[in-house]
């Protein structure tokens, strides 16, 4: 898993208009949280991406873009994203998954996707890292938020 003060791999990804993009194109002079799904079906991580979207204002008075980070390919992210309507990104891994890339592995004999919180500073520093193999223990909103007025 990656550490704080890491770099973070510029992650090739693929968001739910089916462009390419890179983690890189989203930090243009702004921290990102990207908050890994473990699944779009997972009840715990869509109850986190909402809370996400209730408090995307205080997020951006702190300099941060959200992007939302799902394991399923282009398909289900794009679907997903469509019955979302979220005010941010949903991403997937161009190839292979965007998770592993984090060290956000599958546990438990290879069947539970971990979720999990990644800060990302403008200069692509890691910030904050969350990650969970229980999907209530991906998401810290204060922890994040504290972080983020900490870097101001």
């Amino acid at each position: 898993m990656l550490g704080v003060t890491t770099t973070m791999p510029d992650l090739e990804l693929v968001d739910s208009d089916g462009a390419a993009v890179r983690l890189h194109d989203y930090l243009d002079g702004r921290h990102v949280l990207l908050y890994f799904m473990r699944a779009t079906t997972c009840p715990i991580c869509v109850r986190h991406v909402r809370d996400l979207s209730r408090h995307i204002g205080e997020y951006a008075a702190l300099g941060a873009r959200i992007v939302v980070v799902v394991p399923e390919g282009p398909a289900t992210a794009r679907a997903w994203a469509a019955r979302q309507k979220l005010p941010f990104p949903v991403v997937t891994g161009a190839q292979g998954s965007p998770h592993e890339e984090v060290g956000l592995l599958r546990t438990v004999f290879g069947a539970v996707q971990q979720s999990g919180t990644v800060l990302v500073d403008p200069n692509g520093v890691v910030r904050h890292v969350k990650a969970a193999t229980l999907p209530t223990a991906g998401y810290d909103r204060a922890a994040v938020l504290r972080t983020l007025a900490e870097l101001r």
